[in-house]
């Protein structure tokens, strides 16, 4: 597969953040937002394929197209995501984190546990600022708000704002509070 090519490959670079870098021209400029996801940078490349496909074919009617042969030593391979890359291991930067939720959304998920049971992460935001500055132990919640639980990470803070409980739909951190009690202190964890 060529470097940085192909849906595996983007949703691989989502999943890590490293747009913008070098390789990704061939796509043109993807407009990129912070909070973005996969299924949202899927339907732009569609979008940008479709439009490559119609020049392609329109160059090879008129026999203007130029072949240009792959640079063997530029080759990369992006495996199939599976469900355990979601596990979140909550030592990672708030930033990798919410890398991970944008870029296995809507599939496979980031998830993490809470008090065994399954909890899937569909938002977050990376919390800036000294507010809720804590040396807790990753995973440690350390605020809980209508709009937010707020968790220490490895390095900063993660704010997550949608979630999906084992066996349910998805839900605003509101709504999840609803039928649960979380408090500061308790912790996430990978099982």
């Amino acid at each position: 597969m060529p470097d940085k090519h192909g849906i595996m490959a983007a949703r691989y670079a989502e999943k890590s953040g490293v747009w913008g870098l070098p390789g990704w021209a061939h796509f043109g400029d993807l407009d990129r937002q912070p909070d973005d996801t996969s299924d949202a940078v899927e339907a732009d490349l569609a979008v940008m394929g479709a439009d490559l496909l119609l020049a392609v074919v329109g160059q090879l009617a008129t026999g203007t197209a130029q072949e240009e042969p792959q640079d063997e030593a530029q080759v990369t391979y992006a495996p199939r995501l599976t469900k355990e890359e979601g596990l979140i291991d909550w030592t990672e930067s708030a930033l990798q984190i919410h890398n991970r939720v944008r870029g296995l959304y809507p599939w496979p998920h980031a998830y993490t546990f809470l008090n065994g049971a399954r909890l899937i992460l569909l938002r977050s935001a990376v919390r800036t600022g000294e507010e809720h500055a804590s040396a807790a132990r990753p995973g440690t919640i350390l605020a809980v708000s209508s709009e937010a639980i707020h968790v220490a990470t490895g390095d900063g803070e993660l704010a997550i704002i949608e979630v999906q409980p084992e066996g349910r739909r998805g839900m605003r951190v509101h709504d999840f509070l609803l039928g649960h009690r979380l408090a500061f202190g308790e912790t996430f964890s990978n099982s």
